[in-house]
């Protein structure tokens, strides 16, 4: 017979309670120390954490070098599909960018790969629009279709300094191609380079037009009798992701587009490839080539502006010895590089990266805030494409202070979270379109980062 104990039962209830929030503590500090097990690892910082039975206030150590100089937190992010592969003409969707126009839509550009995966054959570069801040998207928009050939590697930017175009202007730079990359390297094939514009934030688009002996270096006179370079750049392509444009200082109103070429044979590990860039200080009547990262191997590049004047690279190692990005610095601009180096910060898994400048105004300047806010975004792992996670960085790539996980797969699931770019929503938030799934589709999230 059950005889009623208030006392007791408020005793048992709060023991409960008490056990469940133990329960809790315990499996999210245990998820925790599996995320910093690869950091770890990465960087081999010594780390110990102790959890005990009972009072759980009193019995948690946390050990930690750089604990001060950096916070990591799992975003709640609510994915909302955008390309999805096998619809809308297409077999599978790849290497996606964006921007926002002028008006405050968001377009996403894409790779629509019409019969298969492979990197090479009918390929057409495809856009959706979001007039929402990505919670919907339109229909599919074919913008460059090359017939049966190959149309990649969008990189959009918008032109917001033309004075003959008040209300901005998009370009659309691109690459097309009629081999494989590997059969480009050995020089059985052609990568050549375009732009497209739009006045109207991308409703419509221009004519192409073919900027290649401006920005590549072909030896190949059979396609064309103009390309006859002696350098012999043979595999090549643009970012992938946004292109930048310098807003303010010395060198406001120039285009700067990331990309990295391979030259002459192919030699092992990858070391025939170079990351470079190439820039318009006229809104696209005419192109310059920036100087050659000296480091053998750079490759996929993004890049963004800093203060002073200065720019910063983000590449990709295609070599694969050290698993960690490589960033170059320029204080011209993006015509040369001051320096090159590995950021073991920013580990990777020989994959593609975004990077973004978030700040870097007058007004912060003036409030005794010099350096700009820049953030990054790749799959944070050396192994494989998973852990995507979004950075923040408030001294420009020295120490990134703010470490926001998007998309990790607790199955370890070998390419769960791959190519990505980045887009300024608002003072606080961050949009990212990134691949998802073993690449079944590409989708957007909405993160606030402060």
């Amino acid at each position: 017979m059950y005889t009623a104990d208030p006392a007791g039962d408020r005793r048992k209830h709060a023991r409960l309670q008490k056990q469940r929030y133990q329960w809790e503590i315990r499996n999210r500090l245990q998820h925790l120390m599996k995320f910093f097990h690869s950091f770890i690892n990465n960087y081999q910082i010594r780390f110990r954490i102790n959890l005990k039975t009972g009072i759980m206030k009193k019995n948690i150590f946390i050990s930690i070098a750089l604990l001060p100089l950096i916070a990591f937190s799992f975003a709640q992010v609510k994915d909302v599909p955008v390309f999805v592969s096998g619809t809308e003409g297409h077999n599978t969707y790849r290497i996606p960018a964006i921007i926002a126009t002028p008006n405050g839509d968001l377009l996403a550009f894409c790779e629509g790969r019409v019969h298969g995966e492979d990197d090479f054959g009918d390929i057409n570069i495809v856009l959706k629009r979001s007039s929402d801040k990505g919670k919907t998207w339109s229909a599919l928009q074919i913008i460059v279709d090359a017939d049966s050939l190959q149309a990649g590697n969008p990189a959009p930017v918008t032109d917001i300094t033309d004075p003959a175009y008040p209300r901005g202007r998009i370009f659309l730079f691109y690459n097309t191609g009629n081999n494989h990359e590997n059969e480009v390297r050995k020089g059985n094939g052609l990568r050549e380079v375009w732009y497209k514009t739009s006045t109207d934030n991308g409703q419509t688009w221009s004519d192409p037009v073919n900027i290649t002996t401006q920005v590549h270096r072909p030896n190949h006179p059979r396609a064309n009798g103009a390309y006859r370079f002696p350098e012999d750049w043979r595999s090549y392509a643009n970012t992938p992701g946004h292109a930048m444009q310098f807003s303010t200082g010395k060198y406001r109103g120039r285009i700067f587009v990331a990309a990295n070429h391979s030259a002459g044979d192919p030699l092992p590990h990858f070391t025939d490839y170079n990351a470079h860039g190439f820039y318009t200080d006229d809104h696209g009547k005419t192109f310059h080539l920036s100087q050659t990262v000296a480091l053998a191997g750079s490759n996929e590049s993004m890049a963004t502006a800093l203060s002073a004047d200065r720019l910063m690279m983000n590449s990709r190692n295609q070599k694969g010895d050290i698993r960690a990005r490589i960033v170059s610095i320029s204080s011209d601009g993006g015509a040369t590089w001051d320096s090159t180096y590995f950021d073991h910060n920013l580990p990777d898994p020989v994959n593609q990266g975004s990077i973004l400048t978030l700040e870097n105004t007058p007004a912060r300047r003036a409030a005794g805030q010099e350096k700009a806010i820049i953030a990054f975004c790749n799959a944070a792992d050396t192994q494989q494409r998973n852990n995507l996670t979004l950075r923040i960085s408030y001294d420009e790539g020295k120490t990134w202070k703010k470490n926001i996980v998007i998309a990790k797969s607790t199955h370890n699931d070998e390419d769960h979270s791959a190519y990505s770019d980045i887009v300024r929503l608002t003072g606080k938030r961050i949009g990212i379109l990134y691949e998802k799934a073993d690449y079944s589709k590409i989708v957007f999230a909405e993160v606030k980062w402060r």
